[in-house]
């Protein structure tokens, strides 16, 4: 069961083979392009949150980190005392409802069951306003069958964004970092201004 003691327990004993230790490549060099600090920003899954503390450091106010793991947000916490409080969520992603300009996707999808990553595309769809986008990596690669981190194939992907988004990016990650060069796929997609789903 992939469940909040599971992850606590690999937080708890450091398993945590996903963890870099800086902001992925691709994700930094995105926001270094983004003019407005004051966007709402999820980063769901976010665990260590490299990727929140830069933008903290860069000056974004709205950003909200996201996990179930308390001792993820703990650590977090205790790496950037400045970071508002309140804008780190201890919850299920899958139950909360927010309204967002951008969810930053870094190691999140990797690490739900893969029987859920339909119901990520219609909850990812949902959790943003209108025009807001989803952006971020994901393995384009087999990976583990049963155990995170879940790979996949762009071609599965695509199937399950295709309902809910207009495709803005949507290839091959060119800027990994060197260990995971070759097995990211990038994606930029956008949730149309009008729609009926």
């Amino acid at each position: 069961m992939l469940d909040k003691e599971y992850w606590n327990d690999r937080y708890r004993s450091n398993r945590m083979g996903w963890n870099i230790g800086y902001p992925s490549t691709p994700l930094k060099s995105y926001m270094d392009n983004w003019a407005n600090k004051e966007a709402a920003i999820l980063i769901p899954g976010a665990g260590n949150a490299y990727e929140a503390e830069y933008l903290h450091q860069q000056g974004f106010t709205n950003v909200y980190v996201m996990d179930w793991s308390p001792l993820a947000l703990d650590g977090f916490r205790e790496r950037v005392p400045a970071f508002p409080v309140d804008h780190l969520l201890l919850e299920d992603f899958f139950d909360h409802k927010g309204q967002y300009d951008l969810i930053l996707e870094q190691t999140f999808f990797c690490a739900i069951d893969p029987a859920l990553r339909a119901n990520y595309a219609r909850h990812m769809y949902h959790n943003l306003k209108p025009g807001g986008l989803l952006v971020g990596v994901l393995f384009d690669v087999p990976l583990n069958d049963d155990k995170p981190p879940f790979g996949g194939h762009h071609t599965e992907y695509e199937a399950l964004f295709a309902p809910f988004f207009r495709f803005n990016s949507f290839g091959p990650c060119e800027n990994s970092i060197p260990e995971r060069a070759g097995s990211e796929w990038f994606i930029e997609l956008e949730k149309p201004i009008m729609s009926h789903n």
